[in-house]
């Protein structure tokens, strides 16, 4: 995060879209907001059609009232661009921008980023209001920050029209240094006679007869990610070129259901990295995916870091759209404060009465104040303005997990060993493991600085780069402690097999090599036999291995592989590598990783019950201890002598009661406890 947003405290707010109510309400809007706490409102995200309702022609009206309303209230703007959404005239006078899917339909507007990110007529029009936007309000004392366009890629990551192909192949052109030989060889176009003889010949991955080349395939999905960053930081720099000190952002998307951006690439181009979550309504541990999501974002931020949309209850858009229990509301949203959330929004305010959102929860619900939300709501704001003291400060991990987006475009491209591999699944089976035993996670890059981690972790790296993978095996060398799961270095950048044996650019340091793997089938797990807990299985993977200065901790004990090594370590350097050729079951995974990080010297942040979530952060005098119980027992944990419990404002006694379903949050002045790792 390289600016602060300047609102007192902690952010707390929601998109608000006064436009879908009439004047008189706007009134009633901003007191209900002062009554929850309410500091902060992303406003215009989808109002071009109402701000420019004719190319070229400005109605700011409206949004003049609501700025000034909001100012006058003491509610700070986050004021965004509207170009998600162009209006139907921009269509009109240019239907070469609507999208085109892969199959060749060219889709219709009538939704929202219903555009090609290639198009040069939506780059013009949403430049344009873009810059209208900045020269109106880039003085206007309410504005705290530009939020630029709406979730990117979210409907529209990819177009296969001609102007996209275009685009596409200047962007080849670029990244192959013009030279369509390296491409050639990049690509292996030799198999099945898909050798290039001109650029002109290039185009999208569009649907064929059969599986198209994975590594054209990969570059697209870096080119796609690239398209649309451009565009942010189009937008962006006309912003900046007429307010300067105002920050930017955009809002990522980083849960389950979202893998079209590079966001290592876009974090460093935002003023302020920020994020949309929602749940999974089949998702009976949401918890974990709010804790993972957020370790993920504060670690793109490099920092505190803005939760830009959440929800109050249920979504809109799942096939069914569960309602929150009592006190999830609460959980949810100060469990992304303990993973670095310096501010809480929510998708939205008021709750629409039409429109294709109409059945999505809000700040203010359909039933108004007389509801269990809006109690919710209150009493959530008042949280947050006791716990402003924490803005700013730091997570503190010991054990970083290696996250690559192109590993995960390259693991889930067709034709795989096993179509059963997923990238996010196998990160959230190694990443479980850790959150309930308290351990603090980083997550890195292959090639990132991994000198202040005691262990570092690697559930599956498909693909690596040569020099991710040898600054992984130079960590384990240099006394590090190094886990990685199979299927791991088995291709290069350009997702060309590494030869010679298997785990490719891991055989080294892992001391192992395997010649063939024997993916399992759904629902047949293999049996495990050695230092693991009795019934161990493994599933999804397995492999014929061969140990070359690697142990075995844990061998199959039947099927066709019996009694070959399915769990190794191997001493390297002053380091050591651990390898695991299958995913074992939850119990199983739990005792190796526990093994292996108490081998590491990577301790939790402070033991808890089960169901019961510990988390700190870093201030410069103090840490923010949030203890949060998601199985309704309760717990009672012990602090540091001189504690003081912030929501209640109450100092400690050397322990804190969390009641059943409840959090605390627990200041501990440095000095009155002692901590180990990175400081």
């Amino acid at each position: 995060m390289n600016r602060t947003l300047s609102v007192p405290g902690l952010g707390y707010g929601g998109d608000y879209n006064p436009e879908q109510w009439p004047e008189e309400v706007w009134a009633e809007d901003v007191r209900l907001m002062r009554e929850a706490g309410v500091n902060m409102v992303s406003i215009g995200i989808f109002s071009w059609a109402l701000m420019e309702p004719s190319e070229g022609e400005y109605d700011f009206s409206r949004m003049d009232r609501i700025l000034d309303l909001l100012h006058e209230n003491g509610i700070a703007a986050d004021l965004a661009t509207p170009t998600a959404a162009p209006p139907a005239w921009f269509f009109r006078a240019h239907p070469e921008a609507l999208p085109v899917d892969r199959d060749g339909r060219a889709l219709s507007y009538g939704s929202r980023q219903t555009f090609c990110p290639s198009s040069p007529a939506y780059r013009e029009a949403a430049l344009r209001i873009a810059g209208a936007l900045a020269e109106r309000y880039a003085g206007h004392p309410a504005v705290a920050m530009w939020h630029v366009h709406n979730e990117y890629g979210c409907h529209n990551a990819a177009c296969y029209c001609d102007t996209s192909a275009a685009a596409f192949r200047r962007w080849l052109r670029a990244r192959y240094g013009d030279d369509l030989a390296a491409l050639n060889d990049a690509w292996g176009t030799t198999f099945w006679s898909q050798w290039y003889y001109d650029w002109e010949e290039i185009l999208p991955p569009r649907a064929t007869g059969a599986v198209p080349n994975p590594t054209h395939q990969l570059d697209w999905r870096r080119f796609c990610s690239d398209e649309l960053l451009s565009l942010y930081t189009a937008e962006r720099d006309v912003l900046r070129a007429a307010a300067p000190a105002i920050p930017a952002t955009t809002n990522f998307m980083v849960m389950a259901t979202f893998d079209a951006l590079d966001y290592w690439r876009w974090a460093p181009e935002l003023d302020i990295v920020a994020n949309d979550h929602y749940l999974m309504s089949a998702d009976p541990e949401s918890e974990i995916d709010i804790a993972l999501s957020g370790d993920l974002m504060r670690s793109l931020a490099g920092g505190p870091w803005l939760l830009m949309e959440h929800s109050t209850g249920a979504v809109n858009w799942q096939p069914v759209n569960r309602a929150k229990n009592p006190g999830e509301l609460r959980r949810n949203a100060l469990a992304h404060v303990a993973r670095g959330a310096d501010g809480i929004a929510y998708f939205q305010w008021r709750a629409a009465k039409a429109g294709a959102e109409q059945w999505h929860s809000a700040m203010l619900p359909h039933a108004g104040t007389d509801s269990r939300i809006w109690q919710d709501v209150v009493r959530l704001g008042a949280d947050l303005k006791a716990l402003a003291e924490v803005r700013g400060s730091t997570g503190t991990a010991e054990v970083a997990v290696v996250w690559d987006w192109d590993a995960r475009w390259a693991l889930e491209l067709p034709s795989q060993p096993s179509g059963e591999l997923r990238y996010l699944d196998l990160v959230r089976a190694w990443y479980e493991p850790l959150w309930r035993a308290g351990v603090a996670v980083d997550f890195v890059r292959p090639g990132a600085d991994l000198s202040g981690y005691r262990l570092v972790l690697a559930p599956n790296l498909y693909l690596v780069d040569d020099t991710g993978a040898a600054n992984l095996s130079a960590y384990a060398e240099r006394g590090g402690t190094l886990a990685v799961g199979f299927h791991s270095g088995a291709v290069d950048e350009n997702c060309h097999v590494r030869l010679g044996g298997y785990p490719g650019a891991f055989r080294n340091v892992l001391g192992v090599r395997s010649d063939e793997p024997f993916p399992l089938l759904p629902g047949q797990p293999v049996a495990l036999t050695g230092a693991v807990p009795d019934g161990a299985t493994g599933t999804l993977w397995s492999e014929r291995l061969r140990l070359e200065g690697a142990e075995a901790v844990a061998a199959y004990a039947d099927g066709p592989l019996a009694g070959v090594p399915a769990v190794t370590r191997h001493p390297y350097g002053a380091g050591a590598a651990w390898y695991l050729a299958t995913l074992p079951d939850l119990a199983t995974l739990t005792a190796l990783l526990d093994r292996i990080r108490t081998e590491a010297g990577a301790e939790p942040v402070r033991r808890a019950p089960a169901g019961v979530e510990v988390v700190r952060r870093r201030g410069p005098e103090a840490d923010y201890v949030f203890v949060i119980d998601h199985v309704g027992r309760g717990a009672e944990l012990p602090v540091a002598p001189g504690a003081t419990e912030l929501l209640t404002g109450k100092e400690t006694a050397g322990s804190v009661t969390v009641a059943p379903g409840d959090v605390a949050v627990v200041r501990e002045p440095h000095g009155s406890r002692k901590t180990r790792g990175p400081q």
